[in-house]
């Protein structure tokens, strides 16, 4: 029986021989290993996962910071809105105080040159005529012994409006303001510039209604925007575009 299984032989089975404890075969060199990559891979995705906080961190700053800027921007053009609004009331401000002042020199000039010193003209009849007579005293011929201290209160006045206009929001009480300023600032350059003498001259005054006092277009400017001062302070419109309630 042993020499027919030595004739015969026993086939090898290297599967066998590797179950039974030889040694299995190691790849060759350079030959990728799946498992040892897999777990070689492990560090590499650790440090990986490691660096995302790291890389979150500045990125959420930059975010941050991101939204900061946009606020300090958002800030910036509230703020430059806010001035532009304010530049276009002080605009309509100007326009219509030179508007007023302008219609109420121009008249002057015309009057005192074509009608001074001549018999009244008739509009309609004896309600309303042109006459030209000269006012030392303040609207409407009041307070003629008093020319130096209107002065005085034009200028104060005139002061007053350009120290408002800083915080103007308001589109009514621009165009209120305007034609205070105009109307003051026509009677002003009589007082400073016409006779008798300089910061005591005497008003031009022409517009003559029936049963009521001489005056001109700066005395219609100043009383129209007084006028509209009452009525937007009784409505509770401040200059600044607030509305408050008493």
């Amino acid at each position: 029986m042993a020499e027919a299984e030595r004739i015969i032989g026993t086939p090898d089975i290297p599967d066998a021989e590797g179950a039974d404890g030889a040694e299995p075969q190691r790849p060759s060199e350079g030959t990728e290993q799946p498992r040892g990559d897999a777990k070689g891979a492990g560090p590499a995705r650790g440090d990986a996962e490691g660096a995302e906080p790291a890389e979150g961190g500045p990125a959420t700053g930059d975010a941050a910071t991101g939204d900061a800027a946009t606020g300090d921007e958002a800030a910036t053009g509230g703020d430059a809105a806010v001035g532009g609004r304010r530049r276009k009331k002080i605009l309509v401000l100007l326009c219509v105080a030179v508007l007023a002042y302008l219609l109420d020199l121009v008249s002057k000039t015309i009057v005192v040159a074509e009608l001074e010193h001549r018999a009244p003209v008739e509009i309609f009849g004896d309600w309303l005529k042109l006459e030209v007579i000269r006012n030392a005293g303040a609207a409407f011929s009041f307070g003629e012994a008093y020319t130096v201290i209107f002065t005085a209160i034009a200028s104060v006045v005139i002061i007053v409006i350009i120290r408002l206009a800083r915080k103007l929001y308001s589109l009514p009480w621009a165009i209120a303001l305007g034609l205070l300023l105009g109307g003051a600032l026509g009677n002003l350059t009589d007082r400073i510039f016409r006779a008798p003498s300089m910061f005591q001259g005497a008003v031009v005054d022409f517009i003559s209604p029936a049963h009521f006092a001489v005056f001109n277009l700066a005395d219609s400017a100043i009383v129209c925007g007084g006028f509209l001062v009452v009525i937007l302070s009784f409505k509770g419109l401040d200059p600044d575009g607030t509305v408050h309630k008493d």
